[in-house]
């Protein structure tokens, strides 16, 4: 039996929506990263994960990957996605 497709949407705290597919896939949170660059430039970084833990997993490397690649600052978010169907 196929896995039904649905549409999953966050939505983040400044009011920006990210739709992610039609996907079968039991996502369950989107995260961001907003990097602010040594040069002053930003940069945005995101994904979605199947679980709250996973996500937290990767907040906390975030740290890491900012001193790694010499961001000046940055700001990690992470929200639950809601499900739509797929329409017919």
């Amino acid at each position: 039996m196929a896995k039904k497709k649905r549409y999953l949407t966050a939505t983040m705290p400044d009011g920006y929506v990210k739709r992610i597919g039609p996907t079968s896939d039991r996502f369950t949170h989107y995260w961001r990263i907003v990097a602010e660059l040594a040069n002053g430039k930003t940069e945005v970084f995101w994904g979605h994960t199947r679980s709250l833990g996973d996500a937290t997993r990767l907040k906390a490397a975030a740290g890491e990957g900012a001193r790694m690649r010499g961001w000046k600052s940055y700001v990690f978010e992470i929200v639950e996605v809601v499900e739509e169907p797929v329409g017919d």
